[in-house]
């Protein structure tokens, strides 16, 4: 039981370790999570500054054996304050991130963020429990020899495994919109990747059908496609249970995307049978075919599938199944990216004074779009010949308009002078095809695109123009 207890104290001692250096690796993103917590603003800086103090000096009381008991209580009070503070943000409706571990993971709250810190909180319980330790670290390792090596090595191994999946995970994830795009981009050149998937090649001309919906107009696809608009063939069949899933998704779709795509369901059976489905999803514009001709034609083999038909011609693979048609949905909406010549689209954004601005409007003089991110490395490295060129510039000539992620008040301490706009959700980057940071874009007078996006520190600053060369070097 005591090699045990040691191993639990070594545990929650790593835990605490790494999440104290994290946040003060992270004081900004640290700062905004403790506000968001409901700490008044005034004494977020010093409960930010001491939170991870107290978190070091429980992991170094944990592994002392006369602390050890005290660094466990200290440990299981911080528990049932961090559990307490997430149960009552969570029953008042309210998801702040946690900055549990700083910029390693920094997410909304939920009711497996509160199950994680009971459980936590019940391992420091145990250490209560058993009293004060009987030795430190190196007293144990002189003690028991190699159990608490293999023991302290083997808790160190699982630690860095867990970490390097989750990071992992985080590089995954945040490459997700970069390999979307390249996937949209595929389809559009027609691009096909296994060529032993059903569906017919991309580009190819799509087959032509007339059939009658259930109120019995007769629909074809040179009727359908008349609007320009790209056309989601969807096959379905009444008894199909995945298929009835997805109608209530497909009939959001029709109304969400209505000004982008087409959703055009098909389906077999008789009228009375597809209707009643029909009325209980709220979709509608179902066609009926006799044996699954159409499908055919489009070689797709199973229910629910689907197809993207764009100007007459095939452009994408068949999509099967709930998830792979919700990917295909999502990747044509996407609007392509704007081009030379072309006017910025209306997105609504907030700046750092919590009012907010529609970027649309951002006409009647020059202006240099600088896409940031506080936490990114790069952004940082130029931040000062930012500055430098902000101070050189004269007040009637190119203005500089920042298009930053990350939170208020990260970016407020980037010190800007320009006007700072957050773009939390990634809308204007998606709008000019940026992928990375720092990036810049010219937008002229009239709002219109000027220039191809610049990516890189000295592109971004070689595109403003009147750079000094000094700040170049």
């Amino acid at each position: 039981m005591g090699l045990l207890i040691f191993g639990v104290r070594v545990f929650i001692a790593s835990v605490f370790a790494v999440a104290g250096v994290a946040k003060l690796a992270d004081r900004a993103g640290s700062e905004q999570s403790v506000i968001e917590f409901g700490v008044p603003a005034a004494l977020a800086r010093p409960v930010a500054w001491l939170l991870p103090v107290v978190e070091m000096a429980c992991a170094v009381a944990l592994l002392l054996g006369s602390w050890s008991q005290a660094g466990a209580v200290a440990a299981l009070a911080l528990f049932v304050l961090f559990t307490a503070a997430i149960s009552i943000n969570l029953l008042r409706g309210r998801r702040p991130a946690c900055h549990c571990f700083g910029q390693l993971h920094a997410a909304p709250i939920g009711w497996t963020t509160v199950v994680r810190n009971a459980c936590l909180a019940a391992l420091s319980a145990m250490i209560v429990w058993e009293g004060p330790g009987p030795g430190g670290v190196f007293t144990e390792l002189a003690k028991n020899g190699i159990n608490v090596a293999v023991l302290v090595l083997g808790t160190i191994v699982c630690l860095e495994t867990v970490g390097g999946a989750w990071l992992l995970y985080l590089l995954l994830k945040q490459n997700g919109r970069v390999l979307r795009r390249l996937a949209a981009l595929e389809s559009k050149v027609g691009i096909s990747t296994d060529p032993s998937k059903p569906g017919l090649p991309t580009g190819s001309a799509a087959p032509t059908f007339r059939l009658a919906d259930l109120e019995g107009r007769l629909r074809s696809l040179e009727m359908l496609g008349h609007a320009g608009k790209p056309l989601l063939l969807l096959f379905i069949e009444p008894e199909c249970t995945a298929c009835t899933t997805l109608l209530p998704i497909a009939a959001a779709w029709q109304k969400e995307h209505r000004d982008r795509l087409v959703v055009v369901p098909f389906s077999s059976g008789s009228v009375e049978a597809n209707l009643a489905k029909a009325k209980d999803a709220g979709l509608v514009g179902i066609l009926l075919q006799q044996d699954r001709e159409v499908a055919s034609a489009y070689d797709v083999v199973g229910s629910p599938g689907a197809v993207l038909v764009r100007d007459g011609r095939i452009a994408s693979e068949v999509a099967l199944g709930l998830e792979s048609i919700r990917a295909l949905v999502e990747r044509s909406v996407v609007p392509a990216p704007l081009a030379k010549g072309e006017r910025i689209r209306s997105v609504r954004l907030r700046d750092l004074a919590g009012g907010t601005m529609d970027v649309s409007h951002l006409v009647g003089q020059r202006r240099l779009l600088l896409f940031w991110n506080p936490s990114c490395g790069y952004c940082r490295a130029m931040l000062n010949d930012v500055k430098a060129w902000e101070r050189a510039q004269p007040e009637d000539s190119l203005e500089l308009v920042v298009i930053a992620g990350g939170s208020p008040l990260a970016n407020r301490e980037q010190g800007f002078r320009s006007r700072v706009l957050l773009d939390s959700k990634f809308e204007v980057s998606d709008m000019f095809g940026v992928i990375g940071t720092p990036s810049a874009v010219l937008i002229d007078e009239q709002g219109r695109v000027a220039s191809d996006v610049a990516v890189g520190a000295e592109q971004a600053l070689t595109l403003a123009g009147a750079i000094p060369d000094s700040i170049l070097a």
